[in-house]
């Protein structure tokens, strides 16, 4: 049996992939099979790693002072020979100083160290970690990720700082340095225009990433909930006027709309435990574990639409959710508040290696909305997957269809128009499609990465039901004719974008649970340092997110049966278009860091993003 080089626990210095820079690693294990170490960054990155590209400290820095004793000779004859070059070398670094504070200012301060392959490592960390708190659930932060690379690519430039300044004076980009102090003006106009880039950079930092945010985010969110519904009772539900005046606080609280809400989490929690269905595996945790999940989301549904279906031919009248929605979207925020509570308060006892990473920042309201344990669970029942695929979104379709009916009540119909059935059916056809492929759900960025706080616990109960369902809600009081060409033209529409969307989701799912696949053979691929491929054919060789090409397309067919008249039915397809090119932004930032070169290939070989030829 071969021996070990680097033992487990062992500090070690770890090339980061796609590079030449090594950066201090915690050695976690060590694969026989494979032969590959598994070590983790201080940003909490944990990546597969050869043992040629482990090099230990000891010797690592005793190659770094013997490099810098061999060319301190070379240093101090230059300077003896030229002063002027020391005048040069002085300015350039100066302004070198002054870009780097443009910077630092704007960051985390880190510690300093003398030798230039630490300042390097300590200077990347605090922009990963950046990285790792500014990325939020599916309808937060819509620049935060735009801040995260421009600082990554800045911080990146600055590292290469004694490369960069020769360049520039090979190319005489120092005179104008040496020329500052004789131009006040201009130089007066330079710090304005840093002033002002700090301020904004500030200004994300406030509301997007620092303690700050959360609270704006916990404001903002339920505020933004009671808007558009108050908006959809209006007579010109229009998002520009004025918002409407608050209604008297008791109109909000309705008891019997508070156990209804409790009686279909609990029925949904029932249906979830139950022994039906295929259990799952999870990706693996940090420790290695694989989580089990009971999987049977489409049995779910189905039992739900029978149980709804025997109350409505008894007499139950479903209306009750549209005439009572503002008070049902009430007791459903007060349930999210004490679960998230409960989440938070648990999470204080929870172990270290249980917690998400970037959710145990020490702030109690930021850790309390980003959410601090990654997979809160009571005993197999895991709280967080439950609440992701169960009360929230098959409650969207039981919305949908009391919408529906209260269509028909309020305008004697006696089948939904056109529009409604359209909107029903769309969103029917996406919520069932989900909780089949319900798998897939399991290697997302919520289950593998985001903490369960506020931040889910309000979007999975509060978000998703309520302001999904603004396509129906809106057509009730406000109907819309369709002609049968129209209708025809929505549906082929909605069927392009769900085809879109169901084979490169299905595509990318087969490529990483098995990228060996004989199936899969076909599919072209650049290989990275990390081990893994990037896709770079079938749909993921067109775009490089097909399946946000997929929904938008299908947003896009579910706002079209609400007409033109108002703004607040395509509610819906503004905020998936900001929320899908903000996610597009932020894997781009993530898989750049990730992947290096290999990145830049595959962005060369594909080059559109979401839309052929336009984005």
């Amino acid at each position: 049996m071969p021996t070990v080089k680097y033992q487990k626990g062992d500090t070690v210095m770890g090339r980061w992939p796609g590079s030449s820079l090594y950066y201090q690693v915690k050695v976690l294990g060590f694969d026989s099979k494979s032969q590959l170490y598994t070590v983790i960054y201080k940003d909490g990155t944990e990546l597969e790693l050869k043992e040629q590209d482990i090099k230990s400290v000891t010797g690592f820095q005793t190659r770094s002072r013997s490099r810098s004793r061999s060319r301190s000779p070379a240093r101090r004859r230059s300077r003896s020979r030229s002063p002027a070059r020391t005048t040069r070398r002085s300015s350039s670094r100066t302004a070198a100083a002054v870009a780097a504070t443009a910077i630092t200012e704007s960051t985390p301060s880190s510690r300093r160290d003398t030798r230039l392959k630490d300042t390097v490592e300590v200077r990347l960390s605090p922009v990963v970690s950046a990285y790792a708190a500014l990325s939020l659930s599916d309808y937060r932060q819509g620049k935060a990720s735009l801040f995260s690379e421009a600082k990554v690519e800045a911080e990146s430039e600055k590292n290469q700082g004694p490369y960069n300044l020769r360049r520039r004076k090979a190319d005489g980009d120092a005179k104008p340095a040496e020329a500052k102090p004789d131009q006040p003006e201009k130089k007066a106009k330079e710090a304005e225009k840093l002033n002002l880039t700090k301020l904004i950079l500030l200004i994300f930092l406030l509301f997007l990433v620092l303690p700050t945010g959360a609270y704006f985010w916990l404001l903002f969110l339920p505020a933004w909930v009671l808007f558009v519904i108050l908006q959809g009772n209006l007579t010109d539900p229009s998002l520009i006027n004025a918002p409407p005046p608050l209604p008297p606080l008791d109109t909000f609280w309705d008891a019997q709309a508070l156990c209804f809400v409790i009686l279909w989490i609990l029925f949904q929690a029932l249906l979830y435990i139950l022994p039906v269905g295929k259990l799952s595996e999870g990706m693996p945790l940090r420790s290695g574990v694989r989580l089990k999940y009971r999987t049977n989301g489409f049995f779910a549904i189905m039992v739900s639409a029978i149980v709804v279906a025997v109350a409505v031919h008894q007499g139950a009248d479903l209306t009750y959710i549209h005439s009572h929605f503002l008070q049902l979207a009430t007791a459903t925020f007060i349930i999210s508040v004490l679960l998230s509570i409960y989440l938070y308060v648990r999470s204080r006892y929870a172990a270290s290696e249980e917690l998400a990473l970037g959710g145990n920042s020490g702030n109690v309201v930021y850790d309390f909305f980003k959410g601090r344990e990654l997979n809160p669970r009571i005993k197999n029942f895991d709280l967080k997957f439950f609440c992701e695929m169960r009360p929230g979104l098959i409650g969207w379709c039981l919305i949908n269809f009391a919408m529906a009916l209260a269509e028909m009540k309020k305008h004697n119909l006696d089948a939904p128009s056109y529009a409604m059935i359209l909107v029903n059916l769309f969103q029917l056809l996406y919520v069932v499609d989900g909780l089949w492929n319900e798998e897939a759900i399991l290697t997302t960025m919520d289950l593998m990465h985001d903490g369960f706080g506020f931040m889910l616990a309000f979007g999975d109960l509060v978000w998703v039901p309520f302001t999904y369902t603004l396509q129906a809600y809106y057509l009730v009081l406000h109907p819309n004719a369709l002609s049968l060409p129209a209708v025809i033209a929505i549906v082929t529409l909605k069927l392009i974008g769900f085809y879109i969307f169901r084979k490169s989701n299905s595509e990318k799912n087969a490529f990483r649970r098995n990228p060996s696949n004989p199936k899969l053979s076909h599919l072209k691929t650049i290989p990275t340092a990390t081990g893994k491929s990037l896709l770079v054919s079938g749909w993921w060789g067109v775009v490089r997110h097909p399946n946000y090409l997929g929904d938008l397309i299908m947003a896009l067919a579910w706002s079209l049966p609400c007409g033109f008249s108002h703004l607040l039915p395509w509610y819906y397809m503004i905020y998936f278009i900001i929320l899908l090119v903000h996610r597009d932004s932020r894997d781009m930032s993530e898989c750049r860091r990730k992947y290096g070169s290999a990145w830049d290939e595959y962005c060369r070989t594909v080059r559109y993003r979401i839309i052929p030829r336009v984005y």
